[in-house]
């Protein structure tokens, strides 16, 4: 059985977030444990003298959380889930975000987060919120950001952008693995490089290390040439009408051109597609 972590804060990108996780796990044995964060940083006082009221606490934000976790879960009820298969539990935390996620991924011994992003107004980027960039870079557990208007499409070409710094551990890969076997897909993986030079032959025992690794399954691999990793990225994703992007987390400082931009503190990516972060178990 898989245990699955749905972080939620009642907006409809967590919805979406969850909707897509029904779908994408529908025929595997899934607990789903739904969990809603009141987080201390709303609301512990600027002055740190103060003492926060624990009876205020309690009726103004934790009581009223449970009883709207519980109507979220009357509301996932109605999507018809594959009963056999799928349960859901409904858990609150009170604490820091990444604190309470770290804490319930292990105590529910938790395979998989997946998690809502947020639209940006007028452009055609999507913007992953501060809640779950953490989640991506601070928590060590593979991670599915999901776009808050991307639909379910069984993924059937998935991208995989690489540096071919082969630097971890390979066994990061298996959820990847798993994903290729459930969906019959095709692996694409990507270098770019940022040179006019050819880089395949200084690469060629991390290409071999990853063949070996993927025997078996539909791969290919494409080198493109651009300064701007971002565009090449966009492009590659759009023309090869791509599902679904894979990095491990060791690559995100390679293409921090794509998700991390200095002038606003958040990740962003101007696709639509759902992104997964596979990390290195500890």
């Amino acid at each position: 059985m898989k245990n699955v972590l749905l972080p939620t804060d009642f907006s409809e990108n967590s919805w979406n977030a969850i909707k897509y996780a029904i779908h994408f796990f529908n025929a595997v044995d899934c607990g789903f444990y739904v969990l809603h964060v009141n987080s201390l940083n709303n609301f512990i006082p600027q002055d740190e003298t103060l003492i926060v009221d624990t009876y205020y606490l309690e009726n103004t934000y934790i009581k009223p959380a449970k009883q709207r976790l519980r109507n979220f879960i009357k509301r996932i009820s109605m999507l018809e889930p594959n009963k056999e298969k799928h349960r859901f539990f409904a858990l609150t935390e009170t604490g820091f975000f990444i604190d309470s996620i770290r804490k319930i991924v292990k105590e529910k011994q938790i395979d998989f987060i997946i998690m809502g992003t947020k639209g940006a107004s007028g452009l055609n980027e999507i913007i992953i919120g501060t809640n779950t960039a953490d989640v991506i870079t601070k928590v060590k557990c593979t991670t599915l950001a999901v776009p808050e208007n991307a639909e379910f499409i069984a993924p059937k070409e998935i991208a995989f952008p690489t540096d071919l710094n082969l630097s971890y551990n390979l066994e990061a890969l298996h959820p990847l693995a798993e994903i290729f076997q459930h969906f019959k897909a095709s692996l694409r993986i990507l270098h770019i490089n940022k040179n006019k030079e050819d880089p395949r032959e200084d690469l060629d025992e991390s290409i071999t290390l990853l063949k070996d690794y993927f025997t078996g399954i539909r791969s290919s691999f494409h080198y493109l040439t651009n300064k701007k990793v971002e565009d090449a990225v966009q492009c590659f994703v759009e023309s090869r009408d791509i599902d679904l992007i894979c990095m491990v987390a060791k690559n995100l400082n390679y293409f921090q051109q794509i998700f991390f931009h200095s002038r606003v503190e958040k990740i962003s990516y101007h696709t639509d597609k759902p992104l997964l972060v596979l990390h290195e178990k500890n």
